[in-house]
């Protein structure tokens, strides 16, 4: 250990030992609870987990002013059921079932789980001191303490476990909102009777049933291996406050060795030559002002990224126990699609979905019919947004657009007769439609789903997009590349009406059919910025900054242990 640090080490220590082994209060123990003799800890136990309890229940749900419970109400009401005796120790040692339970704390990051939210720096200390020290063994108190905060600790893994941290939401379609008091004591029951074989089987069973959270919790474990953590400081960027941005970006520049540490007035000259420094070193462009570019670089540390994680394996935990047989599955900002069957992968596509300014909403529905040579009629917030500045300048803008005007009584109205100088989105008594064809935004299939955004999966006419990594290009509809292999998929069980060289006939002579009466498949639009893919976990772009606004909500002060 560097000797500068010892004594800021030696502080935490004795901090930690005046929390851990004072009690407070006068009663028969004093701030010790000493025994002699192994046999009689159960006696001692039961007393001082019944006073204990009883304080923390005064005291607002903390435990000795130090370790807040979250579960401190049934905590009270278990132990007074088990006449105060302890659940993951006997005597003067840990039981098989708190070894395993203590362990899976110390690898909660592989659930994406942090260890701070489980007890873990008070119980890693108790563990040391009763491991190290024989006279802290004679401690009943110390015992008792830990005893308690794992049963807390198992209650707060056993709900994250199952239902995330994450806020349930519109279009959440789990209805569980809770884990019953009953329920817990019942996981906890199981446990301690069957002990350290049985926990891990216990908290497994909790977890989501999908696929996609199998991987990533997987790779996930491979990116720990090879993780980094450290307490860098985070930059919000664009910034509202330029005094604290500049004053943060100062600091984390100190942080990583571009402006030495024993400098104490930084200038701005300093800070935008550390900024220049920062930026040749990361091949970005040098300038000596921060970007958007350069702030994420600084922020995507093993850190960050590893709350990434968290919060998309919560996301898992949004969806049902399972998933159903067969399913469209959209991943946003992973711009793909798949088709599952059976739990197989029948086949995954490229997709262009909407820009951050016009977002594709996630929701869930059933794919009803297909449509090929489709009509798009023009939403009206492309025409006023987009459309018809351009169309007051140049009405020939709708002809090169492919695009007839259209009046109430379904009639295709000359463009050149309609004033548009006097239109607005106040007065349009008009609709703009694209003439079906191989032109047409919607290319030749569309396929559709009940939705109060009014978004579908579509073709386009501009295939060559796919090319592109970046794909949140459109207003908010879905393109997909492989737009024959889903049709395809919607009627294979269908041959009679639909034999297989029906659709490529229709698609030839470029006639227009509603396709319907197949049964029907649900699709899932969610967002997924981290995935476990190909062998890693891998870090998609949070397209629309949903990944930065839980990690605000919900993890920005974690610590690192």
């Amino acid at each position: 250990m560097n000797h500068r640090k010892r004594p800021v080490a030696f502080l935490f220590f004795v901090l930690i030992v005046i929390i851990f082994c004072s009690c407070g209060g006068s009663d028969r123990h004093g701030d010790k609870d000493i025994v002699k003799k192994a046999a009689q800890v159960e006696e001692h136990m039961s007393d001082d987990l019944k006073r204990m309890l009883r304080e923390e229940m005064d005291n607002g749900g903390k435990l000795n002013d130090s370790v807040l419970l979250n579960y401190g109400k049934l905590l009270g009401d278990l132990y007074e059921k088990r006449d105060y005796s302890a659940c993951w120790s006997d005597k003067e040692a840990w039981s098989p079932a708190g070894d395993s339970l203590y362990d899976f704390i110390i690898h909660a990051k592989e659930y994406g789980l942090f260890p701070s939210d489980y007890h873990y720096p008070a119980l890693a200390f108790i563990h040391r001191v009763l491991r190290e020290d024989e006279t802290a063994r004679h401690n009943v108190l110390l015992w008792a303490r830990a005893d308690i905060m794992l049963t807390d600790a198992f209650f707060s893994l056993a709900k994250d476990l199952k239902l995330g941290r994450l806020t349930r939401d519109s279009i959440s379609l789990r209805t569980d909102t809770a884990i019953t008091d009953e329920q817990y004591a019942h996981l906890l029951t199981k446990v301690l009777d069957s002990g350290s074989t049985s926990l891990t089987g216990v908290l497994h069973a909790l977890e989501p049933k999908v696929r996609g959270y199998d991987s990533l919790k997987l790779y996930t474990r491979e990116f720990l291996s090879t993780a980094r953590f450290r307490n860098l400081t985070y930059l919000d960027y664009p910034y509202k406050d330029s005094a604290v941005f500049y004053s943060s970006l100062a600091k984390r520049l100190k942080e990583v060795g571009y402006i030495d540490s024993s400098v104490t007035k930084i200038d701005t000259a300093l800070l935008a030559s550390a900024i220049r420094a920062y930026q040749r070193a990361n091949d970005l462009r040098v300038t000596g002002k921060p970007s958007q570019e350069m702030v994420t670089m600084m922020d995507n540390n093993d850190w960050e990224k590893f709350k990434r994680i968290a919060i998309n394996m919560d996301r898992y935990k949004l969806l049902p126990d399972s998933l159903p047989h067969t399913y469209v599955w959209v991943n946003l900002p992973g711009f793909f699609l798949q088709v599952v069957n059976a739990d197989t992968l029948v086949f995954e596509s490229k997709i262009i979905v909407g820009a951050p300014r016009t977002r594709t909403p996630l929701l869930t529905s059933e794919i009803t019919n297909f449509i090929t040579f489709p009509q798009w009629t023009v939403p009206e917030s492309i025409i006023f947004k987009e459309m018809l500045p351009k169309i007051k300048q140049d009405t020939n803008y709708l002809k090169k657009q492919n695009l007839m005007v259209v009046d109430q009584n379904d009639s295709v109205l000359d463009p050149s007769k309609i004033r548009w100088k006097r239109l607005n989105k106040n007065n349009f008594p008009y609709q703009l439609r694209q003439r079906q064809g191989d032109d047409n935004s919607l290319g030749v299939m569309k396929f559709n789903f009940r939705n109060k955004y009014d978004v579908y999966l579509h073709d386009t006419n501009a295939r060559g997009l796919f090319g592109r990594a970046f794909r949140a290009l459109s207003h908010g509809c879905v393109r997909v590349k492989d737009w024959e292999k889903l049709s395809g998929f919607l009627v294979r069980n269908d041959t009679i009406r639909y034999k297989p060289d029906t659709l490529k006939a229709w698609i030839q002579r470029q006639e227009k059919h509603t396709v319907y009466g197949f049964q029907r498949v649900p699709v899932f639009l969610r967002y997924f910025a981290v995935e476990g893919r190909k062998g890693r976990v891998v870090f998609h772009d949070d397209i629309y900054g949903e990944d930065r606004i839980l990690r605000d909500r919900y993890f920005a002060n974690k610590p690192i242990y």
